[in-house]
């Protein structure tokens, strides 16, 4: 045999390549044996799950030609190969995802009278839209977020409630930025995260004004951040849940809704509120691991930071409950809290295959009144 035949005889490797992006991506130059028919086989040559992403159907594009190759009995056959180009994205939700406009458009605004007494905190953190988990995908969060809110409902009947604190801690989405599994892992887009978790947000929103007075507060996270890969771009400001918040505030000018915003400066990642005289402060939690947290706080003094004087600091990211006395003010004689909110989301199954370790969703809620922070209040729904 000819060294001419023995190259003739070797299998050509099929190769190709498929660049993949948040949304779907394109198959470049993949080389087949047969005519696709079914792209079923080409997402899973690529570690892709075709239950998940689809081919656009006019974008495919088809190339092939012969290569012959020796037989078994010695003669040679003609072997016909293919090569494939195609973009393909990700498939529609299966649920109804409704749009902000349209979710302001049913909203019926009905203030309650303000009233004296105390002022329920509600901790919204660490929802991570369109994130899959043990706990489920987005229509098991949106049943949870649900459930959450007609337990609060009934919350704020119970207590004869009507002044509010919304607090978004942090990571209302889930983004792509954080670790490569999220584009293979999330159920939603980028602005269909977006746009579900500010309906989410308008829906609670609504419920608090719809009892009474609202102040709502945001703060930068890391989920949140404007990112290229994992590095942060921009300001602290340039953040998707401040960017959320910012067109709620918008949405709730024009329909009336009695709401009151407040966010950090474009270079800060905290804030405080006064709160009939307790300072709230609220951070996410990303800047110190989650026992130096008592530690961070007390640093912010020494930086005249906004939570520096705080009497409560609330914070999210570490997706379990701690109820924790730390430091005193001089300014009140009584012990600061530090509180940091169980997680809304689907799990961190990273976490707890790592450590073991898993905690409940839960959604925080605490009153404070004249004398300071209700410590018998705290209530998980």
């Amino acid at each position: 045999m000819s060294l001419v035949d023995k190259a003739a005889d070797k299998p050509v490797p099929l190769t190709g390549r498929a660049d993949t992006t948040p949304d779907g991506g394109e198959f470049v130059d993949v080389q087949t044996t047969e005519p696709v028919t079914d792209w079923s086989d080409m997402f899973r040559r690529f570690n892709l799950d075709p239950d998940v992403f689809e081919v656009v159907g006019d974008t495919v594009r088809m190339s092939n030609w012969q290569q012959s190759k020796r037989t078994n009995d010695g003669d040679r056959d003609v072997v016909n190969l293919y090569s494939y180009r195609a973009l393909f994205r990700r498939k529609a939700a299966a649920i109804d995802l409704p749009a902000l406009y349209a979710e302001v458009r049913r909203t019926k605004v009905k203030p309650g009278k303000a009233a004296g007494g105390s002022t329920l905190v509600v901790a919204w953190a660490d929802t991570q839209v369109g994130k899959v988990g043990l706990r489920g995908d987005t229509a098991d969060l949106v049943r949870r977020l649900e459930q959450k809110r007609v337990a609060l409902a009934a919350h704020i009947k119970a207590r004869k409630l009507s002044r509010f604190v919304f607090v978004d801690v942090g990571d209302a989405i889930e983004g792509f930025e954080n670790v490569a599994s999220q584009m293979f892992t999330n159920d939603l887009s980028l602005p269909q995260q977006i746009d579900l978790s500010a309906v989410e947000m308008w829906k609670t929103l609504a419920l608090l004004a719809n009892n009474g007075r609202v102040d709502a507060v945001a703060i930068p996270s890391n989920h949140g951040a404007w990112r290229s890969g994992k590095q942060s771009l921009g300001r602290p400001s340039d953040d998707w849940g401040l960017a959320i918040q910012a067109r709620l505030e918008y949405q709730a000018g024009l329909v009336g809704l009695p709401v009151t915003f407040h966010r950090p400066g474009d270079w800060d990642e905290s804030v405080a509120l006064d709160v009939r005289g307790t300072k709230l402060g609220v951070h996410h939690g990303h800047q110190s691991a989650c026992d130096q947290m008592p530690k961070w706080w007390a640093g912010q003094q020494h930086g005249a930071q906004a939570t520096a004087d705080a009497d409560i600091l609330l914070t999210g990211h570490y997706h379990h409950l701690r109820v924790l006395p730390t430091g005193r003010s001089q300014r009140t004689g009584k012990s600061k809290w530090w509180l940091q909110a169980p997680t809304l989301d689907n799990g961190s199954d990273w976490y707890r295959n790592k450590s073991g370790d898993d905690s409940d969703p839960g959604l925080l809620v605490f009153e404070i009144n004249d004398e300071g922070f209700d410590l018998s209040s705290l209530t998980i729904l």
